[in-house]
């Protein structure tokens, strides 16, 4: 399977670094084909111009590559910090540049003549790893989960992806060296659950 991996944290050897980098290992280690885009790493420019909001334009070279990874995909995994109930600002800027109407989703209408949304991603599955620091049930008692729903119905439920698991790893900044390690066994586990090695 061809899976792409999208990572959004600005600090090389952050703990979501080395989810990603893990999970890349173990996947490729069973068979698939891993494509890991660090957006930070690379610079991706999460603004959405002007000229974007218009039929026809050029799409920029980079939004086009990372476009055509993601309509390629056989699974999709993302990997970032709950930051404000939301992911960082360049992994928004990339949902808004990357996930294009007409490509990863488009309106239509129903046989009774109601207005729909089609999800067009090929991704049979997808799993986002989310990082916090404030412990799971202050978290769910304060504030909910603001972004199970985001990419659960949000954004892979609307662009078609039927199976999607989510899995938050806290408290980041109280866990020890073998925490960490156990979580990333986790990771890797729940990741060859969802894309199974390839034989």
């Amino acid at each position: 399977m061809n899976i792409l991996i999208i990572l959004a944290h600005p600090k090389p050897g952050s703990f979501n670094h080395a989810i990603a980098t893990t999970v890349q290992q173990a996947l490729a280690q069973a068979g698939h084909t891993i494509d890991l885009r660090d957006l930070y790493a690379e610079g991706f420019d999460p603004l959405y111009s002007t000229a974007e909001l218009e039929r026809g334009h050029a799409v920029p070279p980079q939004v086009r590559k990372h476009a055509d990874l993601t309509l390629n995909a056989d699974g999709i995994i993302v990997v970032h910090p709950n930051w404000w109930a939301q992911p960082p600002a360049i992994l928004t800027g990339w949902l808004d540049r990357v996930l294009r109407a007409g490509e990863a989703y488009r309106f239509g209408t129903n046989a009774a003549g109601e207005g729909i949304v089609m999800g067009l991603l090929k991704a049979q599955a997808a799993l986002v790893l989310t990082t916090s620091n404030t412990p799971r049930e202050a978290e769910l008692k304060h504030y909910g989960d603001p972004l199970d729903n985001l990419w659960k119905r949000c954004v892979f439920g609307f662009c078609g992806v039927e199976r999607v698991e989510r899995r938050n790893f806290e408290s980041i900044i109280l866990s020890t060296p073998a925490q960490r390690e156990a979580w990333l066994q986790e990771a890797v586990q729940q990741a060859l659950n969802l894309f199974p090695p390839q034989r």
